[in-house]
């Protein structure tokens, strides 16, 4: 079906480009979302009289959108989940929850605007592009944690994942260490790894 675009579509075109999309395409997305006309004769016509109307409510659109972004870029926001051992969620990040915790901290996003490449399965930062208008993209950073301390942790660059590995080793250890019945020493006694490291 051919389609006359009444806003910039990443990956399509201009607005005013008049290009070919698959018909389900176009009468499941683009039309009803009023990001394009049918192609036809009349169409033609009214977009050429609307042209000038349409391209100052674009640029209002997209300046209230930079002013936004400007505000918004950088910004971490945080999400709790629940995760096993590993990081890995039990389920995962939805562009709801993301527009949910994004809107919750004082930016009004709505899901669509929030694309997502590849889900969100384990705990961690995570950059997330938000469209807040075709031509003005920005993005934040999602702490994805099982808790409010997690999340502290993981913003200030701790790797909580490796650092609770490493002190269930050193726990371990330490066991491992009571265990094999070293009690205090006496001052003349030696143990025999303390003397090899001397020599």
């Amino acid at each position: 079906m051919q389609v006359i675009l009444l806003e910039r579509v990443e990956k399509l075109g201009q607005m005013g480009d008049e290009v070919k999309v698959k018909d389900g395409f176009a009468r499941n997305f683009l039309l009803p979302q009023k990001k394009a006309l049918r192609a036809t004769k009349a169409n033609r016509e009214y977009f050429t009289v609307q042209k000038a109307q349409l391209e100052a409510t674009n640029l209002e659109r997209k300046k209230d959108a930079e002013a936004v972004s400007t505000k918004l870029a950088g910004k971490t926001f945080v999400l709790l989940r629940q995760a096993g051992d590993r990081g890995q969620l039990y389920g995962s990040v939805s562009p709801r929850d993301i527009a949910d915790v994004i809107t919750a901290g004082g930016f009004t996003v709505s899901r669509t605007q929030v694309p997502l490449d590849k889900a969100i399965k384990n705990i961690g930062l995570v950059p997330v592009a938000v469209v807040l208008h075709p031509e003005v993209k920005v993005t934040v950073t999602i702490n994805v944690a099982r808790s409010e301390d997690e999340a502290e942790r993981q913003a200030r660059g701790e790797d909580v994942l490796t650092e609770k590995t490493e002190a269930e080793e050193a726990v371990v250890a330490a066991e491992a260490l009571f265990e094999e019945g070293a009690g205090p020493k006496e001052d003349g006694e030696e143990v025999e790894g303390e003397k090899a490291e001397d020599e």
